[in-house]
């Protein structure tokens, strides 16, 4: 009731005045004037915003047809590469030959004695191959054997050689290490000794399940003596065949495991 009282009061029904908020005083810092000072003192025509201010260029200097095309260098003047001649070179158009020379010399028959007494010309060996007498130079035919006339014609090249005695070399080493391999699983032959040993003990051993079997009962009626009959009996057959092998046979075996 006192919240509704409140609103319903006379005094709410007036207008009131909305009071405005005073804002402070904007912050201005003391140093400003200083950083003015330096920034503009500092401030350098590159750091400015915009193109540079240059100099324009001259309507005059415009640009011409074939300005940007490369350019030869000057010829140099005839005399001054005449100068840089060598001696044996070719005359010059203002030279005169000298005149005047004469020699006593006969080229007629200085030519016909070396005609005459020079060795003859040795014809060209040619190839006539149909009846027409077509022909052709034997040296280029390929007809002529003289690859076989050289010095090293038939000789095994170097590198050939090197390449078989290395593959040589591998060979005898692989051959070497297949004989050790083959050694230490080859099998050892036992010697007499070794094998009478072996019989007699196998004989002992039969013996001994031979004295068992004896004495076993006359009457088997369990299960575990039929099964330790059974056992003495294939221990005595395999005994009896391995002995039988020991005799037969002198020279025995055995694989290195």
């Amino acid at each position: 009731m006192t919240a509704q009282c409140a609103e319903e009061s006379i005094y709410n029904l007036l207008p009131r005045l909305q009071e405005k908020p005073v804002k402070p005083p904007r912050y201005i810092s003391i140093f400003r004037p200083s950083v003015k000072r330096e920034a503009e003192k500092n401030k350098t025509q590159c750091k400015t915003m915009g193109p540079a201010k240059v100099a324009l260029p001259s309507p005059k200097n415009f640009l011409k047809k074939h300005s940007k095309e490369p350019k030869l260098p000057a010829s140099k003047s005839f005399e001054q590469d005449s100068k840089k001649l060598p001696e044996l070179s070719v005359p010059r158009r203002t030279d005169h030959p000298v005149m005047g020379i004469q020699s006593n010399k006969n080229f007629i028959n200085t030519n016909a004695i070396a005609a005459i007494t020079g060795p003859p010309k040795k014809p060209q060996p040619i190839c006539v191959d149909g009846r027409q007498g077509d022909k052709y130079l034997l040296q280029t035919s390929g007809l002529v054997p003289k690859y076989i006339k050289k010095k090293d014609y038939g000789v095994t090249p170097k590198y050939l050689t090197r390449r078989n005695e290395e593959m040589e070399r591998a060979r005898k080493e692989y051959e070497a290490g297949v004989l050790e391999h083959l050694k230490k699983r080859a099998m050892k032959q036992l010697s007499d000794e070794e094998r009478r040993s072996l019989l007699q003990g196998l004989k002992k051993n039969w013996d001994e399940a031979n004295r068992e079997f004896q004495c076993l009962p006359v009457k088997i009626d369990t299960v575990s003596k039929k099964l330790y009959k059974q056992k003495l009996e294939s221990q005595m057959k395999q005994l009896e065949h391995d002995i039988d092998v020991i005799e037969k046979h002198k020279a025995i075996y055995i694989a290195n495991e």
